[in-house]
């Protein structure tokens, strides 16, 4: 059940960074705000409630912040037009990588 916590806040950290890109268009700052104010608090929560339940912090570290940093990633070149080259989408399949070695080191999948 660890797993599915940071999962989730994985998921959730990815909301922060997409309401503030949010709140500079037209007509939807307070509603950027917020979701990044909802989002930014559920994240923190789910991250320590994960690492609570016995993920090493360091590993929970890294994958939340993996995850939200390939989300948003994915996010921007779908929602707001983001450059999509070779070398990006290549690091960002590293991080990936990483997220699945560090869960794999863990004890699997």
């Amino acid at each position: 059940m660890a797993w599915f916590y940071l999962v989730l806040a994985g998921i959730m950290e990815m909301g922060w960074p997409l309401g503030f890109k949010l709140s500079q268009q037209p007509g939807w700052q307070w509603p950027g705000i917020l979701l990044s104010a909802v989002c930014l608090v559920l994240s923190m929560a789910l991250l320590w409630v994960a690492a609570r339940k016995g993920i090493p912090i360091g590993t929970a570290y890294a994958i939340w912040t993996g995850i939200g940093a390939v989300g948003v990633f994915v996010f921007g070149i779908l929602l707001f037009g983001e450059a999509r080259n070779a070398l990006r989408v290549a690091s960002a399949a590293c991080i990936l990588a990483g997220i699945v070695g560090l869960k794999l080191a863990d004890g699997g999948i």
